[in-house]
Protein backbone atom coordinates (compact mmCIF):
# COMPACT_ATOMS: atom_id res chain seq x y z
CA UNK A 1 0.00 0.00 0.00
CA UNK A 2 2.88 2.35 0.83
CA UNK A 3 4.45 1.84 -2.58
CA UNK A 4 1.10 2.39 -4.29
CA UNK A 5 0.54 5.65 -2.38
CA UNK A 6 4.04 6.84 -3.29
CA UNK A 7 3.43 5.99 -6.96
CA UNK A 8 0.35 8.22 -6.85
CA UNK A 9 2.43 11.12 -5.59
CA UNK A 10 1.67 10.98 -1.87
CA UNK A 11 4.71 12.45 -0.11
CA UNK A 12 6.63 9.96 2.03
CA UNK A 13 6.35 12.34 4.99
CA UNK A 14 2.54 11.97 4.80
CA UNK A 15 2.68 8.17 5.23
CA UNK A 16 2.77 6.55 8.65
CA UNK A 17 2.89 2.77 8.79
CA UNK A 18 1.30 0.80 11.61
CA UNK A 19 3.27 -2.42 11.87
CA UNK A 20 1.28 -3.69 14.86
CA UNK A 21 -2.21 -3.25 13.39
CA UNK A 22 -2.65 -6.95 12.76
CA UNK A 23 -6.45 -6.92 12.69
CA UNK A 24 -9.24 -4.36 12.48
CA UNK A 25 -9.68 -4.03 16.25
CA UNK A 26 -5.94 -3.52 16.79
CA UNK A 27 -5.74 -0.96 14.00
CA UNK A 28 -8.67 1.08 15.32
CA UNK A 29 -7.44 0.86 18.92
CA UNK A 30 -3.90 1.90 17.94
CA UNK A 31 -5.15 4.68 15.68
CA UNK A 32 -6.71 6.32 18.73
CA UNK A 33 -4.16 5.37 21.42
CA UNK A 34 -0.88 5.67 19.52
CA UNK A 35 -1.55 7.96 16.58
CA UNK A 36 -4.07 10.28 18.22
CA UNK A 37 -6.68 9.83 15.49
CA UNK A 38 -10.05 11.29 16.48
CA UNK A 39 -11.71 11.31 13.04
CA UNK A 40 -11.06 9.03 10.09
CA UNK A 41 -12.19 8.18 6.60
CA UNK A 42 -11.95 4.42 6.14
CA UNK A 43 -11.37 3.06 2.67
CA UNK A 44 -11.77 -0.69 2.33
CA UNK A 45 -13.73 -3.40 0.53
CA UNK A 46 -17.50 -3.19 0.93
CA UNK A 47 -17.75 -6.55 2.72
CA UNK A 48 -15.38 -5.25 5.44
CA UNK A 49 -16.54 -1.64 5.71
CA UNK A 50 -19.43 -2.03 8.17
CA UNK A 51 -17.32 -3.92 10.72
CA UNK A 52 -14.41 -1.49 10.40
CA UNK A 53 -16.70 1.52 10.84
CA UNK A 54 -18.45 -0.04 13.83
CA UNK A 55 -15.16 -0.92 15.51
CA UNK A 56 -13.58 2.51 15.02
CA UNK A 57 -16.70 4.35 16.18
CA UNK A 58 -17.06 2.08 19.22
CA UNK A 59 -13.43 2.78 20.16
CA UNK A 60 -13.91 6.54 20.03
CA UNK A 61 -12.98 7.47 16.48
CA UNK A 62 -15.60 9.35 14.49
CA UNK A 63 -15.33 7.37 11.30
CA UNK A 64 -17.02 7.48 7.93
CA UNK A 65 -16.28 5.08 5.12
CA UNK A 66 -15.91 4.59 1.41
CA UNK A 67 -16.08 1.21 -0.30
CA UNK A 68 -13.18 0.62 -2.64
CA UNK A 69 -14.20 -2.32 -4.76
CA UNK A 70 -12.31 -1.58 -7.96
CA UNK A 71 -12.82 -5.02 -9.37
CA UNK A 72 -15.55 -7.57 -9.73
CA UNK A 73 -14.91 -10.45 -7.36
CA UNK A 74 -15.33 -14.03 -8.44
CA UNK A 75 -18.48 -15.49 -6.91
CA UNK A 76 -16.54 -18.02 -4.82
CA UNK A 77 -14.25 -15.27 -3.46
CA UNK A 78 -17.17 -13.01 -2.66
CA UNK A 79 -18.97 -15.85 -0.89
CA UNK A 80 -15.83 -16.66 1.13
CA UNK A 81 -15.24 -13.07 2.25
CA UNK A 82 -18.88 -12.48 3.13
CA UNK A 83 -19.03 -15.76 5.07
CA UNK A 84 -15.78 -14.84 6.84
CA UNK A 85 -17.37 -11.59 8.02
CA UNK A 86 -19.85 -13.48 10.23
CA UNK A 87 -17.30 -14.77 12.78
CA UNK A 88 -15.17 -11.64 12.32
CA UNK A 89 -18.16 -9.47 13.25
CA UNK A 90 -18.93 -11.62 16.29
CA UNK A 91 -15.28 -11.34 17.37
CA UNK A 92 -15.41 -7.56 16.91
CA UNK A 93 -18.53 -7.31 19.07
CA UNK A 94 -16.91 -9.41 21.79
CA UNK A 95 -13.70 -7.37 21.64
CA UNK A 96 -15.42 -3.98 21.73
CA UNK A 97 -18.05 -4.74 24.36
CA UNK A 98 -16.75 -7.56 26.55
CA UNK A 99 -13.10 -8.59 26.19
CA UNK A 100 -11.56 -5.17 25.43
CA UNK A 101 -8.09 -6.57 24.70
CA UNK A 102 -5.18 -4.13 24.69
CA UNK A 103 -3.08 -4.67 21.56
CA UNK A 104 0.66 -4.09 21.29
CA UNK A 105 1.10 -0.42 21.99
CA UNK A 106 4.26 1.63 22.26
CA UNK A 107 5.08 5.31 22.43
CA UNK A 108 2.52 7.77 21.05
CA UNK A 109 3.36 8.92 17.55
CA UNK A 110 1.05 11.74 16.59
CA UNK A 111 0.38 11.80 12.87
CA UNK A 112 -0.50 15.48 12.80
CA UNK A 113 1.53 16.96 15.70
CA UNK A 114 0.84 20.57 14.70
CA UNK A 115 -2.92 19.99 15.05
CA UNK A 116 -2.48 18.56 18.53
CA UNK A 117 -0.48 21.41 20.06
Amino acid sequence: MREYALSLGVPETAIVLDYAGRRTYDTCYRARAIFGVQEAILVTQSFHLSRALYTCNALGIQAVGVASDHQAYRLVSLAYWNLRELPATLTALLDVHILRPVPILGQPELIFPALNE
